[in-house]
């Protein structure tokens, strides 16, 4: 049986916890930072856990790394 493939896209954006929960960094942080509140910078540094939602399709892309 042949392996299975994984995203390239994902997983240079994508990683995976401990217990299984993705993290990916935030978004909209890329350009036109001046029209951006100084809230909205704070609050998005770093990184953030996926929903339940969207880490079930991430985790489809991302066979082996579980």
């Amino acid at each position: 049986m042949p392996k299975m493939k994984t995203k390239s896209a994902a997983k240079k954006r994508f990683s995976m916890t401990a217990s299984g929960r993705v993290k990916a960094g935030v978004a909209g942080k890329r350009h036109g930072m001046i029209k951006r509140s100084t809230d909205f910078i704070r609050n998005a540094t770093g990184t953030m856990l996926l929903c339940a939602a969207d880490a079930k399709i991430v985790k489809k892309y991302m066979p082996y790394d579980r």
